[in-house]
């Protein structure tokens, strides 16, 4: 079976284990089918998410003029406290910013390699976590804007981490932890903003990837570097393919990137 279209990162069904599906223009592939086939993957070009153009993919997706243009890639998405949406300010496009940032968000503790505070929005659950490779999560405050969840990520991020070790998650070098204790150690730190929307009580949330074998050293795929890669498909965590001879792919990280793929 061959295949060619569009990099964008997979979509996720919440099971036991996590279901992924590759989505193209004209294709829909379940990625969890074809764990022990042998898969190619080859670089054709590259088509930006914005414009559509035949143009080389400068960041997540998006061509140079795109990037810094594309109200979906502003300065608040990574750094939610920046967030001017609930005060009427645009930073790109406020109609945007007020449809992404004005409705509920979480402040969470997930653990994929380490236990970190991040935020997403409330319609992103589980799916951010999914994400990050985390094989436990749970919500520590639901806000009703991304500026709030920014501000309470910021204090607490001064007392836990806020950033995955790659390496660590896709090599499964985890350990289980009681994030309700976490959460519970963290509480102080609130800001006086987001105190009255602490979650009292809540369960982790586990979550189980499709992987028949972890990588024990990591390889990652460039694409440029390699434009044609084969290898027998052992496992997806995160947004990342790992293969029997511990190459890993990042999907959402190549997003914009035409490929062929090849399925025996």
């Amino acid at each position: 079976m061959q295949y060619k279209g569009v990099l964008t990162k997979m979509q996720t069904e919440i099971a036991d284990p996590i279901q992924y599906y590759l989505v193209f223009e004209s294709d829909f592939i379940h990625m969890n089918q074809l764990l022990d086939k042998t898969l190619t993957i080859s670089l054709e070009g590259y088509q930006c998410l914005a414009c559509g153009l035949e143009k080389k993919i400068f960041r997540q997706g998006f061509c140079y003029d795109d990037f810094y243009k594309q109200p979906q890639v502003g300065d608040w998405v990574m750094r939610p406290e920046l967030s001017k949406a609930h005060l009427g300010i645009e930073d790109r496009d406020l109609e945007y910013e007020k449809k992404v940032q004005l409705q509920p968000h979480i402040v969470y503790l997930a653990n994929s390699s380490n236990v970190k505070v991040g935020v997403t929005r409330k319609s992103q659950v589980p799916t951010r976590w999914i994400d990050q490779g985390a094989h436990e999560a749970i919500e520590i405050v639901e806000v009703p804007n991304r500026y709030l969840a920014g501000i309470t990520e910021v204090a607490l991020k001064e007392h836990v981490a806020d950033k995955t070790n790659w390496r660590k998650m896709l090599k499964n070098d985890i350990e289980d932890e009681k994030l309700i204790d976490y959460r519970e150690r963290l509480k102080p730190f609130i800001p006086e903003e987001a105190k009255e929307y602490f979650i009292e009580t809540n369960t982790e949330t586990a979550l189980h990837f499709p992987v028949l074998q972890y990588p024990t050293k990591v390889k990652s795929l460039n694409l440029e570097k390699t434009p044609h890669y084969t290898g027998v498909l052992k496992g997806i965590k995160g947004q990342y393919l790992i293969f029997e001879d511990d190459t890993v792919f990042n999907i959402r990280n190549n997003e914009g990137t035409v490929v062929a793929l090849s399925i025996q």
